[in-house]
């Protein structure tokens, strides 16, 4: 099975190790071998990312833009420079910059790359185009199964 990742970026350190762990018990459902496949932007795409490679699963990535890792915060170019390396297959849109438009066409890309989408997401809506929420309603509209994984009581800032 293959299995997508999207969520929130930007959680508190508390929620933060709260997913960790609800991530790790979701990658204990599926054989080691199971494929993840994610963008591994900071929180729980690489999160969920390195989980599934601790325990013997494998990943592919889909790279939103060319400009994409500029995009993100410095402090994780490391994580994502070596999720990348051990990336079975890499897939790209083609685009240059690194926006919301391309965010939501990775994501896309994503979703029809995988059997069933892991969703790190509060149940709100999206704070800009192409966030958690979008994604979660373009796997529900392509048929894509949704599991949703949240702490109880937790809040994003």
């Amino acid at each position: 099975m293959r299995v997508g990742i999207t969520g929130h970026r930007g959680l508190d350190q508390d929620v933060e190790r709260q997913v960790r762990g609800l991530l790790d018990d979701a990658v204990r459902e599926w054989e080691p071998a199971e494929l993840v496949v994610s963008c591994i932007a900071d929180g729980p795409d690489s999160w969920f990312a390195e989980a599934v490679l601790k325990h013997g699963g494998r990943l592919e990535v889909v790279v939103p833009a060319r400009e994409y890792r500029s995009g993100l915060p410095s402090w994780h170019h490391p994580t994502y420079d070596a999720l990348l390396r051990q990336a079975v297959d890499v897939h790209e849109t083609g685009l240059t910059t690194s926006d919301s438009a391309a965010h939501m066409a990775g994501s896309e890309i994503l979703v029809g790359l995988v059997d069933q989408l892991l969703a790190v997401w509060d149940g709100k809506p999206a704070r800009s185009h192409g966030g958690t929420a979008d994604v979660v309603a373009y796997a529900e509209r392509t048929g894509t199964p949704v599991q949703v994984v949240w702490p109880q009581g937790a809040t994003r800032g």
